[in-house]
This record gives structure tokens, C-alpha cells and sequence, in this order.
């Protein structure tokens, strides 16, 4: 199910006090280090946010960002990477979930979005609804299983070979 989040409301500053302490540096990815970002995805992840992942990389400026602790990745939000006003695909590693690492980067991402000029951001196949609904009063959008993914080509395991 998609989600629409309103930018100006008073729960993004809400958000933005429950983040200010969190223990990482979010920031913008850097171009040169995409190669690593999509390793650390595919790793983490799967092959279709590694895609969504260049192509948010490939703006300018990009709309990755990445969360840091220690000098290690340890998180990433995308935007504008399927369609132009989508939030994600975002992800935090197990090892720091419970952190609100993904608090912030969902924070520092809108707050990007909203400096460029966006009112509304989507969360599009939000996959924790009530995450979202509780972080930023995202309101869930109904569609009848008709969205931007529908059609998405999945892969599928090769035919065993007739023995």
C-alpha cells in the first residue's frame, strides 16, 4: 500500500526533535561511492532496491542518503528513484535497528524532498504502514492493488532440464 505524507506538518519538526541525538551521520551519498552503496545493498537487501539505489545516485544532487556509525555503513533512504515525489526503498541494517537510525533517515530524506520543492512525499509499497503512520501521520492511500509496481517483472527460478 502507498502512502502520502504532508512535508509541513507539524509532525515532520516533531520528527525532527525525536531524531537530533540519534548516534549516526546521515548525509547525502557521495557519487564516488556508489559502487559501494549498491554492494551494500545487494548484500542487505535485494537486486531491485539496488537498482532503485542507481538511479536515485545517478540526480543531481543525488537522492541517496546514506547513515554512518563508526566509519561503516549502516543504513540508506532513496528518493525520486522509481517516480518523481517517492519516498524509499530505505533500509537499516539489523545490527542497528532500534536505534532510530531509520527515524532519521527517513526525517533527513523528506526534509530533502520538501527543500526541493515537494509539498507531499509517497512512500510507495510502504511496507511498515504503521511506521509511517506514527512517524509522520502518513496517510495510507487506496489503490485495489493498482500501483506503479504492478507488472514488475520478478525473477523466476530456471525450468529443471528434462533428465
Amino acid at each position: 500500500m502507498d502512502c502520502l505524507v504532508n512535508l509541513y506538518s507539524q509532525r515532520m519538526t516533531a520528527l525532527a526533535e525525536r531524531v537530533e541525538n540519534v548516534d549516526a551521520t546521515i548525509r547525502v551519498a557521495l557519487p564516488p561511492e556508489l559502487h559501494f552503496v549498491q554492494s551494500w545493498v545487494r548484500e542487505h537487501f535485494s537486486e531491485y532496491w539496488v537498482s532503485e539505489v542507481t538511479v536515485a545516485m545517478s540526480h543531481q544532487p543525488p537522492g541517496c542518503l546514506i547513515a554512518v556509525v563508526d566509519e561503516q555503513l549502516v543504513g540508506f533512504a532513496c528518493y525520486d528513484a522509481t517516480a518523481r515525489g517517492f519516498f524509499g526503498p530505505t533500509g537499516v541494517a539489523e545490527s542497528q535497528r532500534g536505534n532510530k537510525i531509520g527515524l532519521a533517515l527517513l526525517y533527513h530524506t523528506l526534509a530533502a524532498m520538501k527543500a526541493h520543492g515537494y509539498a507531499y512525499a509517497i512512500i510507495g509499497s510502504a511496507g511498515p504502514v504503521e511506521f509511517y503512520v506514527k512517524a509522520v501521520g502518513a496517510v495510507p492511500i487506496e489503490a485495489d492493488k493498482e500501483d506503479i509496481y504492478q507488472g514488475l517483472l520478478r525473477v523466476r527460478p530456471k525450468p529443471e532440464a528434462d533428465a
